[in-house]
């Protein structure tokens, strides 16, 4: 075997299963194949005309074609603490906060500034792809904490403290979360931040699908929960999901002063500030009319009862119904172990090559997130792909 050039950490990064898959079934698309994938992590919708109509603006003013301030225009990192102070429960002042480049790169650096070799990191599973990746970057290991369909993909402190070291130095929380769009009661999210403000660790809360809930639930920050986390908790998100801006890349962290200050160092040898145009848009989109941004919700909302209704009928699928984000998380173990059109199918990941190339569906299977035996589809995508990749599924595994 051939000795790898690259240096031993890069060459450990195990690459994203989510853009893998959507890769694959994008390269069949341009082949002409009449694939129809639920891999994709965001929303269909067109950006909101104001928020367009900001950026162009932006770009006409010169101000914007130069450098400016590393952790982001002043303007929108007020933007940020209003609402922060409104959904998060949480009261911060501006230079609490850096402007990262997607919400991706705040949780890269919330995990790189306080994470390092040696420390271990508590993520409750199934969980996104990237973040066992980025804590192996920082020279941390993953303490993986899973909780099945049985337990609506929810950890409990039981299951944490039996899982706690000497050596964790932070939790990963995320409600609603990606893959599973599980919602943590105000109950079962206090319980844990009680638990984590009594060990003392870092929580590193992601929630960047806070504002995508259901059925009247609230997502109710960690730190909002428990207050007394303020000094421990990093809180990430941003535009892309609710305000349907994933290609514009414009995150943030709120974290403790020096959590800030180790991030912005970090920042400003990395990136820089985040481009200008892409602020402003950001600014409109969180200062302007909320009314696009709640028919998107309730566009989702009515696809996700839809996907529930129709996965559902397909035989082997158990579908818990997720209460946030846009993601339906089955729980497919019958469906394993066995074979299918001549097919032998032992993991789900197995199963999901099968779909694609049987079916010309494209989803993503638990191996991305932890365990085998379950498989995310995303309902970010029109009501008629929704119907008709789903019935194509069913006649798979309809005997």
């Amino acid at each position: 075997m051939t000795e790898s050039r690259l240096s031993p950490r890069i060459a450990a990064i195990a690459p994203s299963a989510t853009l893998k898959v959507d890769g694959k079934a994008k390269a069949l698309k341009a082949e002409g194949r009449p694939v129809i994938s639920y891999a994709a992590g965001e929303p269909d919708f067109a950006t909101p005309q104001h928020v367009i109509d900001a950026a162009v603006e932006a770009v006409q003013d010169p101000k914007n074609h130069k450098y400016t301030a590393n952790t982001g225009l002043p303007e929108l990192r007020d933007a940020i603490a209003a609402k922060t102070r409104r959904d998060s429960g949480l009261d911060v002042p501006a230079s609490r906060i850096i402007v990262t480049n997607g919400g991706k790169q705040a949780v890269f650096e919330a995990i790189q500034a306080v994470v390092g070799d040696g420390d271990e990191v508590l993520l409750p599973t199934p969980a996104w792809t990237s973040y066992t990746e980025m804590i192996k970057i920082a020279g941390g290991s993953t303490i993986e904490v899973f909780a099945g369909a049985d337990q609506e993909y929810k950890v409990t402190p039981e299951q944490l403290e039996a899982a706690i070291t000497p050596s964790t130095k932070a939790i990963l929380f995320v409600s609603p979360s990606n893959p599973t769009g599980a919602v943590y009661s105000p109950e079962e999210t206090r319980a844990i931040g009680e638990w984590i403000d009594s060990k003392g660790i870092f929580v590193i809360a992601d929630e960047i699908y806070q504002n995508l809930v259901y059925d009247g639930v609230k997502a109710v920050s960690i730190v909002d929960a428990v207050p007394t986390l303020d000094n421990k908790c990093i809180l990430v998100n941003g535009v892309a999901k609710s305000f349907a801006m994933t290609g514009w890349r414009v995150g943030w962290m709120v974290a403790p002063a020096d959590v800030i200050a180790g991030a912005a160092n970090l920042q400003s040898h990395l990136t820089s500030n985040v481009n200008n145009v892409a602020q402003r848009a950001a600014l409109a989109a969180l200062t302007g009319p909320m009314e696009p941004i709640e028919e998107f919700r309730k566009a989702f909302d009515r696809r996700r009862k839809l996907m529930v209704k129709e996965l559902s009928e397909v035989p082997g699928f158990k579908v818990p119904t997720p209460q946030g984000a846009f993601y339906v998380y089955a729980d497919v173990t019958e469906l394993l172990g066995r074979e299918w059109g001549g097919v032998k199918i032992d993991t789900s990941l197995d199963l999901a090559d099968y779909i694609l190339d049987k079916a010309e569906v494209a989803i993503v299977p638990g191996e991305a997130f932890g365990p085998s035996g379950y498989v995310r589809l995303s309902y970010a995508l029109g009501d008629e792909q929704l119907v008709e990749g789903v019935r194509r599924i069913k006649a798979l595994f309809t005997e």
